[in-house]
């Protein structure tokens, strides 16, 4: 059967033949982002200072690439077929996002995403069109899968404790590179040391790394050269044991899922070849993995080249060796293989049998693995992490709990969803437990409550028909037809499925890989005339042209003016740690502003330079320059917890302490675990109330002293709902009473005659120990409390006359009290 989409491809590649140095121009340029991203923005997740300048940089790049674009196709741009609407639907996606901005979490997150989003349609707008080319897009697709071969490598140079090395191939144009290394190539967590690459998370590495096994065997099973079939077979061993050395057990689940999926739009013959390959390799990576990851765990803390000679020639060799029989195999079995297959392969459902076989064959694999000693072929510590994989293990718990918090977040912006970044800005308030996690685990979660409903439901449509299309178009076409974009669907189906389980899309480069997956699906897909509604004149092109060109514009001077930002935020903060010059700190900070009104780092720097300045000088000027700039700031960051402890410290400069805890008190729901928040809540509403208890203001000392108690209570709420979690769930970050806690609440208590509440509250922090002031104080004001109520623990008072002798009368004194 003929393709029918090529044959409209042909069509619109001769606008490439009109202009060959325009086109090779953008395929150049285009060719020399995706090798330079990498190392620049694989590691950015939008929310941290030192990676602003290279995300910036790309999307001004990305920027220049779409001018170049325009050049070439503004006049082949027709809005005649289904596909060439799908270059204006991609534009709904950071308009979107630009609509929830209005009324994001934060305003700076948010704006870095409406940028980010920009990136991804413009990659998208390009792959589109340049992926119909069909030297472009064999040269783009050798490309892609050299970049990823070269990441693999990179990771091994670090793994086997080449890092200086590594990281001098790198520096040059890399900003991750510090004292001489790549950060966190090699990462270190509970688990000890997992390989990053360049992904300085081990899980995205992994998300990575099935897509680019399944990649290469795919590029493997399709090459006509000898040696692009030597190559492919090669890399298999190294991207399977780097996938055991991330110690990611998201990547092993999802690895027989994907795998699967990709069998059912293959032939048997394919399908045949795809489980040899895979089981040929798997066994090859298994039987040099203890090597390997002894090796790279010596290496990592004692370097010995001979050590490191002997895990490259472990690696090498059996690489070589797999190369081989890959070679062998491709060259000599697989033709007659396909040859005795065609009947098969032309029945009905015959490519069912071997997925269904693959399922039952993965279970039994993942049942001696998992659940029998088997497992102990492994390293100790993949065999620990594969013991650990069920439902009740905390990783999976927590990212459950993660993906409820973050429905709360969407029941409260559930239509334009909260802006880019508003999980990251958002979750202690509305997180069910103390966790630290500036990302939702979930990119579908996360995309959800950022630009709602609306937003979600046409990113879904966007990238669902994508898919149906381009499954429909695989179907029908020939197969130099399937295997001329497949790589695309593998990219984008690998990535997006393992995004379920953890945020691998908040990393840009593996952003920018899935929405090249996309163009690449699109220009490949079933693409049918719009009888009803067609635009055929030029003007279509010229418009689209207009329109996408003045955005392009915008985006390039907003992302240049914030590199030329971010360059002065970081040289204030470089300042800051070698000067106390207010003039010298402050030049850069106000540039900085200029740009980006409410950059939170630079917002906190300035007003923490107005405040030193104001105690040296008591000069009001700079007090309220540091509070105008909060409050502003405030008003587009109302989340910021670094802002709010600030403007609270501006309030204590001036001794407004009731204003001080009044902020504390009102922004106290922000941060529902934060026992650090309660506990100066407790600790001031117990100071203020007691200040005006002495003026005699009655009325003040009951608001502070109710807001305290408040504080304490919910405290004791949270200890409660922390012991219904199940035992295998982590709480979190520390949440527990503290002795000062305990003694503040239980005098506030005391001194607002609630004496068994008082009691109660003390009884919690009484110790053995009461040569400490804060013990003792607590127990003296828990005998008192049962004295005012006619009893006593004659042990206790004991002790405390034992450790002072006036503590009876003391506490005769304080029973005698009526506060």
């Amino acid at each position: 059967m003929s393709n029918p989409v090529y044959g409209k491809q042909a069509k619109r590649s001769s606008n490439v033949e009109k202009k060959p140095v325009l086109i090779w121009l953008l395929v150049i340029a285009f060719i020399a982002f995706l090798v330079w991203t990498p190392f620049q923005v694989a590691l950015f997740n939008g929310q941290m200072l030192e990676f602003e300048k290279p995300l910036f940089w790309a999307i001004a790049l990305s920027s220049i690439l779409l001018f170049l674009w325009i050049a070439n196709y503004y006049k082949s741009f027709k809005l005649a077929e289904q596909r060439d609407w799908l270059p204006v639907a991609v534009l709904l996606l950071p308009i979107t996002y630009l609509l929830s901005y209005f009324g994001a979490a934060s305003h700076y997150l948010a704006m870095n995403m409406v940028l980010i989003e920009c990136l991804y349609a413009i990659m998208f707008i390009i792959s589109i069109y340049l992926l119909q080319d069909r030297r472009a897009n064999s040269i783009i697709q050798t490309t892609i899968m050299t970049v990823a071969y070269l990441i693999v490598g990179f990771g091994y140079l670090n793994w086997f404790g080449h890092g200086k090395l590594a990281g001098t191939l790198v520096a040059w144009f890399s900003n991750a590179v510090l004292n001489g290394k790549y950060t966190d190539a090699v990462m270190t967590d509970s688990n000890g040391l997992r390989l990053t690459s360049v992904f300085q998370y081990a899980n995205t590495y992994a998300a990575f790394l099935m897509a680019f096994l399944f990649a290469a065997v795919f590029c493997l099973t399709r090459s006509k050269k000898w040696y692009g079939k030597a190559i492919h077979a090669f890399m298999l061993v190294p991207i399977i044991l780097s996938l055991l050395l991330t110690l990611s057990r998201g990547g092993l689940v999802m690895l027989p899922v994907v795998f699967v999926l990709l069998l059912l739009f293959l032939k048997p013959a394919k399908q045949i070849l795809w489980v040899v390959y895979c089981a040929i390799a798997g066994v090859a990576s298994l039987a040099i993995s203890k090597e390997v990851t002894d090796l790279g765990l010596q290496l990592n803390q004692n370097f010995e080249a001979g050590k490191a000679a002997k895990g490259w020639a472990f690696l090498l060799i059996v690489s070589v060796v797999v190369a081989v029989i890959g070679w062998i195999i491709q060259a000599f079995i697989a033709p007659k293989l396909e040859q005795g297959l065609t009947k098969a392969s032309a029945k009905k459902l015959a490519n069912l049998w071997i997925p269904i076989g693959s399922v039952i064959v993965v279970g039994v694999v993942a049942f001696l693995l998992i659940g029998t000693n088997v497992r102990n072929v492994l390293p100790q510590n993949m065999s620990t992490r594969l013991e650990n994989i069920n439902f009740n293990q905390h990783s999976v718990l927590e990212r459950i709990t993660f993906y409820k918090d973050g429905m709360k977040v969407v029941g409260d912006y559930p239509v334009l969803g909260a802006g880019g970044g508003a999980w990251a800005a958002l979750y202690e308030k509305y997180q069910n437990n103390p966790y630290t996690s500036r990302q939702a685990h979930n990119f579908f979660v996360q995309y959800l409550l950022e630009v709602g409903i609306v937003g979600f439901v046409i990113f879904m449509a966007f990238i669902l028909f994508i898919f149906y299309k381009y499954i429909r178009g695989y179907i029908k076409t020939d197969e130099d037809g399937k295997n001329s974009h497949f790589l695309y669907l593998i990219l984008a189906l690998s990535l997006l499925l393992h995004s379920i389980l953890d945020f691998n899309m908040s990393y840009v480069f593996i952003g920018i890989l899935v929405f090249i997956g996309l163009g690449g699906m699109a220009a490949a897909m079933e693409s049918q005339p719009l009888r009803k509604f067609s635009w055929k004149t030029e003007g279509a092109g010229w418009i689209y042209s207009l329109v996408i060109g003045i955005c392009g514009v915008v985006v390039l001077i907003t992302s240049v003016r914030f590199v030329q930002a971010s360059n002065a935020g970081l040289e204030a903060r470089k300042i800051s740690q070698i000067s106390t010059s207010y003039e010298e700190i402050k030049a850069p900070l106000d540039k900085d502003l200029k740009i980006r009104h409410n950059h939170p780092d630079s917002v906190v720097l300035l007003s923490s330079l107005y405040q030193s300045v104001y105690k040296q000088t008591q000069n009001d000027d700079f007090y309220n320059a540091s509070y105008s700039l909060l409050t502003d700031a405030l008003k587009k960051e109302p989340y910021n917890k670094s802002m709010i402890n600030r403007l609270m410290t501006n309030y204590q400069l001036k001794n407004e302490q009731g204003k001080a805890y009044d902020l504390l008190v009102s922004n106290a729901s922000k941060f529902n675990w934060d026992i650090d928040w309660y506990e100066k809540m407790i600790a001031q509403g117990f100071e203020l109330g007691y200040t005006a208890l002495g003026k005699g203001d009655t009325a003040a000392k009951d608001k502070y002293f109710k807001e305290g108690i408040n504080a304490f209570e919910k405290v004791q709420a949270g200890l409660k709902h922390l012991a219904t979690l199940p035992k295998e769930q982590l709480a979190g970050r520390p949440f527990a009473n503290s002795p000062a806690m305990i003694l503040n609440a239980g005098k506030m208590y005391y001194m607002t005659n609630q004496l068994d509440k008082a009691t109660a509250t003390l009884k919690l922090g009484l110790q053995q120990d009461l040569s400490d002031p804060t013990n003792r104080e607590i127990a003296h004001w828990y005998v008192a409390a049962l004295q005012k109520q006619g009893s006593n623990d004659q042990a206790i008072l004991d002790q405390l006359i034992k450790a002072d002798p006036t503590e009876k009368e003391q506490i005769a004194k304080l029973v005698q009290i009526n506060f």
